[in-house]
């Protein structure tokens, strides 16, 4: 079905050109703050990791530096693992979860793996509550040579010296009723589109690669997650957001196509997580304790059953 409600920007059938992009700008505000949630927590954790400055907006520098958390005793001959989040900001439980998961749980991981954890790769939208960045491009759709987003370019730039290098990466992201009450039919009218309503799904569900799947992988994840939250079932037609899942509570995109940030390195073991912030049967505190899960499970899966395949590439 298709909603008869235009999108309040915009005319039907037209894409966006740097007229409608500015009226979208001036309805954005500011809801939250980057420096109080999330800055402020990457400072208590400098005494225990290495805090690193990886590039920062134009449009205010001062307000939004990109840093990422890397592990104090780095070795070369040790296997990476990266854990991103906040590529969208609005998905708060994946900026929030990459920070606990630093904070309590990667000390345990010390001496076996390399991390780097990019925590909120969008700042600007974090604080905005927003799917795209101030230049209304989506981020999650920007990971490719000369990237139209900053965010996705600054990010491709830290991580290109260990794209071989990568074990596993974890993308942290949240699906939310708000995608299909605003941020899909904006992404319609953007692109002169008509909008097509899809049902979200209620429970955590994961995005496998579909150019080189790790099914038991993706299952191992899921087990644990499932002990926190619950996983999300199929539709009447056997998908998950229009896509089939493949196994419970997974489904596949091509990632490197599509410019998705899991799509960065060339890790054997990639997902990206949805949790679903607004189902009546999960609170904020399990959303973030799912993905604090998730990550735990990857890297142990991934620990393992590392071939050493990663060892052939270059030094870092």
């Amino acid at each position: 079905m298709t909603t008869s409600e235009p999108y309040p920007i915009g005319t039907p059938g037209r894409p966006w050109g740097a007229a409608e992009v500015s009226a979208w700008q001036t309805l954005r505000t500011c809801r939250r703050s980057y420096k109080s949630d999330v800055l402020s927590v990457i400072e208590t954790l400098r005494a225990r990791y290495e805090v690193v400055q990886y590039g920062r907006l134009d449009h205010d520098p001062d307000r939004y530096p990109l840093f990422c958390i890397r592990s104090r005793d780095w070795r070369d001959g040790l296997p990476c693992v990266l854990v991103t989040g906040g590529v969208h900001g609005y998905e708060t439980s994946g900026v929030l979860g990459a920070l606990r998961f630093v904070d309590r749980h990667a000390a345990s991981y010390a001496g076996r793996v390399n991390l780097i954890v990019a925590p909120c790769v969008s700042p600007w939208a974090y604080e905005t509550i927003q799917r795209w960045n101030l230049h209304a491009v989506d981020p999650n759709r920007s990971f490719f040579e000369d990237s139209p987003a900053q965010e996705s370019a600054a990010l491709m730039r830290l991580v290109a010296p260990l794209r071989e290098r990568v074990l596993v990466h974890v993308d942290l992201h949240e699906t939310t009723d708000t995608d299909e009450s605003e941020f899909r039919p904006a992404l319609a009218a953007r692109d002169g589109v008509a909008y097509v309503a899809d049902e979200i799904p209620d429970g955590f569900y994961l995005v496998d690669d579909s150019e080189r799947p790790q099914t038991a992988f993706q299952q191992a994840v899921i087990a644990a997650v499932a002990k926190v939250t619950h996983i999300a079932a199929a539709d009447r037609d056997g998908n998950i957001i229009g896509s089939p899942v493949v196994a419970p509570g997974v489904i596949h995109y091509s990632l490197k196509k599509l410019g998705l940030c899991a799509g960065i390195t060339n890790a054997a073991y990639k997902t990206t997580t949805e949790v679903y912030p607004d189902s009546p049967r999960a609170s904020s505190e399990q959303c973030i304790a799912a993905q604090v899960a998730a990550v735990c499970a990857a890297i142990d899966y991934a620990l393992a059953h590392d071939d050493g395949e990663w060892r052939g590439a270059p030094e870092a």
